[in-house]
């Protein structure tokens, strides 16, 4: 597996090493390219869990 610094790049919707797109396009670092090519999904996963939780809290309050 490829170690070093790896990127998602919002823009061209591509993995890209740190001499990629400029840091407002992209995600990361990540430690290998495969954690970067999952970039969105774990962004994906991350709302649902905090979407979860405001529900919840918002619940709470009722």
């Amino acid at each position: 597996m490829e170690q070093g610094w790896w990127f998602y790049c919002l823009k061209h919707h591509a993995v890209e090493t740190k001499d990629g797109c400029a840091e407002r396009h992209r995600l990361g670092p990540y430690a290998t390219r495969h954690e970067a090519e999952l970039a969105l999904q774990k962004v994906a996963e991350r709302n649902e869990q905090a979407d979860a939780a405001d529900e919840a809290w918002e619940q709470g309050r009722s």
